[in-house]
Parts: structure tokens; C-alpha cells; sequence
């Protein structure tokens, strides 16, 4: 009887381990994606720009953008020992990085509810793309070819710019508090993002998890 109970533990052995084996490595990838995400966005909340002398070095604690409860919140020390040039350039990543992940935002509720009619590459309809995370395996090489040239032709060329018709003439009071809304805004919508991203990765890994149907729970009228 021991001979017995010792075999079948050493037979069950192998594949009990492998089993445990792909559930961490599952987590772990899990895990490090979203740590790897959070990280790559932690200098969202670096402080806002306003005039500053060339030669005020971490002089941006009165920055606009620093506001409460957070206060002039900067962990990674991106701007220690940092010139008013390369501020700016850390500032407009992050107007860029607010704008990209409010339409990132925007794009998660519309799939879910309307698709174009056209085809995002040969054979392929975007109805028959899948929403979210799961449109990575699904889209083939020439439509992310697509995507990566028209949005790298616009950041590159400036095909978009700036644009001067219909622009309203604000008062420097007023124009401030627009620029702050926007660096709230651009902030609020990189978390969305990454908490959008972080439910829909582990929806793929444990499929119904949360018990629900549908992505976004909090605005049932879109599937009516």
C-alpha cells in the first residue's frame, strides 16, 4: 500500500507543478506589467510650467499643477538639477501623455458600444476585432503598420499644430485655470487608463472574475 501511495504521488507530482508553475508565472506577468505601467506614468504628476529664471534650478515647488491634497508631488526626482529647458520638454510629454490617455479613454467606451465599417486591414472588419486588450493579438502587421505611421507622421510633422482659428482671447487669469483643468484632466485620465488596462489584462487571465457582463458597468444606458 505504500509502494502504491508513493507512486501515484510521484506521478501527480510533475503536473501538479506545472500547474502551479503557470498560474504564478500568470500573476507574476501580471504584476509586472502593472508595475511597469505605473512607474512609466509616475512623472504625470510632476508640477505644471509658468516663466522661471534659467537659473532657478528646483524652483518649481510654486509650480501650476501643484495643487492639494498632493501638493508639489515629484518621488522619482525628475526634476532635480534640471534646467528650465528640459522642464518644458517634461511638461509637454505630459500634456501629450493626458491628451493620448483621455482618447484612450474615450476609445474604451465607444467600442463598446459602435464600430466602424471598414476593414483595418484586408479581410479584416473592425466589428470582428475584440475590445481592448485582446485587439493586440487579434490586429495583424499591416494594421498596426497603420497606426504607428499616422500617429508617428502627426507627432513628428505637427500635422495637427496649433491652432489659431477659433481660438478664443482669454485673460491670463482665465487662460491659467483652463491650463491647470487640462493638467487635471490629462492626469485623471492616465489613472483611468491604467485601471482600464489593469481590469481588462486580468479579465484575461481569470475570465469573469469581477461577475460581470459588460466593461463599463457604471453607464448601463450605452447598451440599451
Amino acid at each position: 500500500t505504500k509502494f502504491r501511495l508513493f507512486s501515484l504521488h510521484t506521478a501527480l507530482q510533475p503536473n501538479t507543478q506545472h500547474i502551479f508553475h503557470t498560474h504564478a508565472l500568470r500573476k507574476f506577468t501580471m504584476k509586472l506589467a502593472i508595475a511597469t505601467t505605473l512607474a512609466a506614468s509616475a512623472a504625470a504628476f510632476a508640477p505644471a510650467t509658468k516663466t522661471i529664471s534659467k537659473t532657478a534650478l528646483n524652483s518649481y515647488e510654486n509650480e501650476l499643477g501643484v495643487i492639494e491634497p498632493t501638493g508639489f508631488w515629484d518621488p522619482f526626482g525628475l526634476s532635480s538639477d534640471i534646467d528650465q529647458d528640459t522642464f518644458d520638454q517634461y511638461r509637454t510629454a505630459e500634456l501629450k501623455h493626458g491628451r493620448v490617455a483621455q482618447l484612450a479613454v474615450i476609445g474604451y467606451v465607444v467600442q463598446e458600444v459602435y464600430r466602424f465599417d471598414f476593414d483595418i486591414a484586408p479581410g479584416i472588419p473592425c466589428a470582428e476585432v475584440p475590445n481592448g486588450i485582446a485587439a493586440i493579438d487579434a490586429i495583424p502587421t499591416l494594421g498596426w503598420a497603420q497606426m504607428i505611421f499616422f500617429i508617428g507622421a502627426v507627432d513628428y510633422w505637427g500635422f495637427l499644430g496649433d491652432f489659431d482659428n477659433g481660438k478664443p482671447k482669454l485673460g491670463e487669469a482665465t487662460l491659467e485655470k483652463l491650463k491647470l483643468q487640462e493638467l487635471q484632466h490629462g492626469r485623471l485620465a492616465m489613472l483611468a487608463t491604467l485601471e482600464l488596462f489593469r481590469h481588462d489584462s486580468q479579465n484575461l487571465v481569470q475570465p469573469g472574475f469581477d461577475g460581470m457582463d459588460k466593461l463599463i458597468t457604471g453607464l448601463p444606458f450605452l447598451y440599451n
